[in-house]
């Protein structure tokens, strides 16, 4: 079941030990790309017949002298690399992929004109052993303690030689500036607008006719929604993010397919202030299970930032260690959590690293916003890693380091 069925499990472990404790020993120079050494015959051959597994699907089918190397990547037209999750390597951040890591690995399959397919493993050795089993062309990890160290399977020198001849120690640096200006406010094009046209009288924007009139078919204070748009858009109609985010809500093109949003469409106030309520009543059945509605708003809110894969990781981690899931002062520890490995690399964690930060900020700030559209008074309360108990951080810190 596990493995290939004319292998044992010792030579395998023995094995991965030899890789492992070869990578260890290297002496890293100033080309950080390295060679899958071949360290064992069944690892060096590909299987000359196919395996069939007991349900009678056949699961390989390469020819033993296949060597797919440059060529059949371009001529195929995708790389397949493997990486671990995390703010320095691969994340997803409002629907689209960051990290140094994948930024540069989605520079060389373009120098290659390939598209680029990440597959995240859970640590390294799953990284070694599927690179050696030939399902990925390429490891985009920092395999070292010093420098970038990318592997390359052992049949690839072709590619080997390309990634070597392409890469430039100064290109790490360009991309991790490259993702701090995508992460930056100037990434979004916008002109600001006054916070309230009118306080005396109630008037928040010119779009207060579709706040009130869509807000109300998912139950929602209109002035909340007008404060998420607020936070989204300034209330400018045209904004547009570097990530294709558009309009006053800030809708992703593929959200907008989704949502039977047209394209051509995505500016107008009024069909983009609906198709968001549209998805906000979608995110709402999501989190039915919350059954509290001002609990479950702050939920959606965080959700239609961060994405709710990532706040479900957050609850999971939130129920281990005892406290309340369908509570958001509970969760939003463990929002912020997920920027941090020890957390983001949990086993009840499905979703990898999230910048928590930015959408516990997100939906603080609606909050108080809403709050003064009210009238109402704020009342902060203070969260974050001082949330999480004691002796489950503890706990976790410990198992992470033991993981390492």
């Amino acid at each position: 079941m596990y493995g290939h069925a004319r292998h044992s499990i010792f030579p395998w472990f023995c094995r991965y030990f030899r890789i492992i404790a070869y990578l260890c020993s290297v002496k890293w120079h100033i080309i950080p790309i390295v060679a899958l050494a071949v360290l064992s015959q069944s690892c060096g051959q590909k299987r000359q017949q196919p395996v069939v597994a007991p349900w009678g699907e056949i699961t390989d089918s390469i020819p033993a002298d296949d060597s797919f190397d440059l060529d059949e990547i371009q001529r195929n037209g995708e790389l397949i690399a493997l990486t671990l999750t995390g703010p320095e390597t691969y994340y997803d951040y409002r629907g689209r992929h960051l990290g140094a890591q994948y930024l540069l690995a989605q520079r060389f399959a373009d120098k290659l004109g390939v598209r680029l397919r990440m597959e995240v493993c859970r640590d390294t050795a799953e990284l070694v052993r599927r690179l050696a089993d030939g399902e990925a062309d390429i490891v985009c990890y920092p395999m070292t303690k010093s420098g970038v160290g990318w592997l390359v399977g052992t049949d690839k020198d072709e590619l080997r030689r390309e990634l070597e001849a392409w890469y430039k120690p100064a290109m790490l640096a360009e991309v991790k500036k490259q993702e701090d200006f995508l992460l930056s406010a100037r990434a979004v094009r916008r002109r600001v607008f006054s916070p309230m046209l009118n306080r005396a009288g109630g008037i928040i924007s010119h779009y207060d006719g579709h706040f009130q009139r869509h807000a109300a078919t998912i139950r929602w204070d209109w002035r909340l929604l007008a404060a998420q748009c607020y936070q989204e858009s300034t209330f400018d109609p045209q904004a547009r993010s570097w990530a294709g985010a558009c309009g006053l809500m800030q809708i992703m093109p593929t959200t907008a397919d989704h949502l039977g949003l047209p394209r051509a469409s995505i500016f107008d106030p009024e069909q983009n202030i609906a198709a968001a309520v549209k998805y906000l009543g979608e995110l709402e059945r999501n989190f039915a299970d919350i059954r509290e509605h001002a609990e479950r708003t702050k939920f959606v809110l965080a959700a239609y930032n961060g994405g709710h894969f990532h706040i479900r990781d957050a609850m999971a981690l939130a129920r281990k260690d005892g406290r309340n899931p369908q509570r958001w002062h509970d969760v939003e520890p463990y929002v912020l959590g997920l920027s941090r490995p020890e957390y983001y690399n949990d086993p009840v964690v499905r979703y990898g690293y999230m910048r928590g930060s930015e959408t516990v900020d997100y939906v603080r700030k609606i909050h108080e916003r809403w709050n003064g559209y009210r009238g109402v008074k704020t009342v902060r309360q203070v969260s974050g890693p001082q949330g999480v108990p004691q002796k489950a951080k503890r706990e976790r810190k410990q198992k992470y380091k033991l993981s390492e």
